[in-house]
């Protein structure tokens, strides 16, 4: 049984941790990232965003990876010291003619953090085709991925990675929760492939998903009672952004399969940074904050309709 939570290593300064786990330890172990975190802001992530998507098919086309990559390397992954200044600085630059590739050749961590920040927002902005109001497909630029709850359907959230959890034993939570009612469909973020279904003690009905990539590994767990997921889904499926793929409830928090023993329903969602498959299940997972780019993925829902004869919601895209 996979585990659905485990300990990671105290937080410190990504700065003062990047040679640490960038460095292979003893003689033949692999060199990879072993420890990470995402501090992005959302006023930050959806600054870079815009300009990353208002520079597309230009010659000076500016990568929010790239963009973020540079701030986090300057603030040492603190983006509480974030100054709008120093964003509009490196634009203005960039803008000029300077290559972001010349401004960070003097920033000791920058390949660390756009591998990190590459692995966190890989699969989130690019093209993508999707219908007009007549039914025609259209090539677009932008936000791809989705939000995990459908569009129409109410939900609330607050920033609640690392808050205290005690059922099996004390441990710190690392995913995102989205309360909302039962039965709320839940969507794919991006594309990828079923990993996982079943049940999990702590995450009751659960889907596991991996990214196209292999970089992200998608959680969501809770799921409802007696019927969880969508007809649709299956353990090696191809699964697509927008897609539903189960339905909110309050399961887990039991061995046996099948309970409501959450109190509130809600789906909880998370990513589990993978830069090597000994990282999949281990006593050092990498699971990321994830309340900044929920915020984000807010601005692109998808919208289902409910089939009456089986009671299946299905995208709309």
């Amino acid at each position: 049984m996979r585990k659905a939570i485990c300990v990671i290593l105290s937080a410190v300064l990504i700065s003062s941790c990047a040679v640490l786990f960038l460095t292979a330890g003893k003689s033949g172990e692999k060199d990879f990232i072993k420890y990470a975190e995402f501090n992005v802001t959302y006023p930050v992530l959806k600054k870079a965003m815009e300009a990353d998507i208002e520079s597309y098919g230009t010659d000076k086309h500016i990568s929010w990876i790239n963009l973020l990559a540079y701030l986090a390397a300057k603030y040492g992954g603190d983006f509480k010291q974030y100054s709008e200044k120093d964003f509009e600085e490196l634009t203005r630059k960039i803008n000029n003619g300077d290559s972001l590739e010349k401004l960070c050749s003097d920033m000791k961590y920058y390949d660390y953090f756009k591998e990190v920040y590459t692995a966190v927002l890989g699969g989130m902005l690019g093209e993508y085709s999707e219908k007009d109001e007549s039914g025609k497909m259209q090539k677009k630029y932008g936000l791809k991925a989705y939000s995990p709850i459908a569009s129409g359907f109410c939900y609330s959230e607050f920033d609640d990675f690392g808050v205290s959890r005690s059922y099996g034993y004390k441990r710190r939570h690392l995913g995102h929760d989205m309360i909302c009612t039962t039965g709320t469909p839940i969507i794919c973020v991006e594309d990828g492939i079923v990993e996982c279904t079943g049940w999990n003690q702590y995450g009751g009905w659960r889907i596991g998903i991996r990214s196209n990539d292999r970089k992200r590994y998608y959680y969501y767990a809770h799921l409802r009672q007696n019927r969880p997921y969508h007809i649709d889904i299956a353990v090696g499926k191809k699964v697509k952004a927008g897609q539903v793929i189960g339905y909110a409830g309050r399961t887990g928090y039991s061995t046996k399969e099948n309970v409501n023993n959450i109190e509130t329903p809600h789906l909880h969602w998370g990513i589990e940074l993978i830069f090597d498959e000994s990282q999949k299940e281990c006593d050092n997972e990498i699971w990321i904050n994830l309340y900044a780019i929920s915020v984000l993925l807010s601005e692109h829902k998808a919208k289902t309709i409910r089939d009456a004869e089986t009671k299946e919601f299905y995208s709309v895209l």
